[in-house]
């Protein structure tokens, strides 16, 4: 009895072993069959991934292609852009250069017509105060330093080589009658007349100095002169500020000068520079 139910008991202990077992392949079967189904699934995918990939990739790789020569043909552009920017930015610049060139040529022959001018207009009053002289059209006055018979044969002969070019004998003359004697009816033209040596030998900084002090002589009629002559200096030094300074004060001081439309004409070219 005892056997029996032992071989029963081992029987069913068998049984359920198998049971167990066979449940668990089963199991590990349908896990692996599941696993199996979505690994193809994904394979599947992937493959037509691939084949998407492979269809695009001449797409892509002509697009690069196109992008690249765009790009080639951008900088290409944008070089040739460049490089004409600078050509017209270096002719600008000569453009500039050549017109400042003008200017300042320009600036030039106008500085030398006023002193081919001023050289015409002294000459012709030198040559009117001479004749003026030996005609006896300008009094004499009456001085203990130099006769005055001798002051006028001095200041002629000074006229006469200012006007023929010994500048040097001209001013050792002017000088020594405004030395001699200052208070010589001629002696306002003698120290005019020396200022206008010196701007003739373009010594301006000096000519200044004489011109300047015409003004110290009582009643002088060579003032407007000197001031027209002031500036005149200052321009041909490049004082340009301080030649408009000198022809608006002859125009403010001397509205009734011969000389106020030349001083008026001055200003107004040096107002446009």
């Amino acid at each position: 009895m005892m056997n029996r139910l032992l071989k029963d008991i081992l029987t069913l202990m068998v049984l359920f072993s198998f049971t167990i077992g066979y449940g668990q392949d089963t199991a590990t079967k349908r896990e692996l069959k599941r696993l199996n189904a979505k690994i193809d699934r994904e394979n599947v995918r992937v493959d037509s991934l691939d084949t998407q990939i492979r269809l695009l990739l001449p797409e892509l790789q002509n697009a690069l292609k196109a992008n690249l020569r765009a790009k080639e043909q951008t900088d290409s552009v944008a070089i040739l852009l460049i490089n004409r920017i600078n050509t017209i930015q270096n002719k600008m610049r000569l453009m500039e250069d050549k017109a400042a060139y003008i200017d300042s040529v320009n600036f030039e022959i106008l500085a030398q017509l006023v002193m081919v001018e001023n050289k015409i207009v002294t000459l012709t009053n030198s040559f009117t105060e001479m004749y003026n002289l030996r005609n006896n059209k300008v009094g004499d006055r009456v001085s203990s330093k130099i006769s005055p018979a001798e002051y006028k044969k001095t200041y002629i002969a000074a006229l006469s080589s200012y006007q023929n070019g010994n500048l040097e004998k001209a001013v050792t003359g002017f000088a020594g009658l405004v030395m001699s004697d200052p208070s010589n009816v001629l002696a306002d033209n003698s120290q005019y007349w020396l200022g206008e040596c010196y701007y003739t030998m373009k010594n301006y900084k000096r000519a200044i100095i004489e011109f300047e002090k015409v003004f110290m002589f009582p009643g002088t009629d060579k003032d407007d002169d000197a001031q027209l002559k002031l500036g005149h200096c200052h321009r041909s030094m490049g004082n340009i500020e301080k030649a408009r300074e000198e022809y608006q004060r002859l125009i403010d001081y001397f509205p009734g000068s011969e000389f106020y439309d030349k001083g008026r004409e001055s200003l107004k070219q040096l107002q446009i520079k």
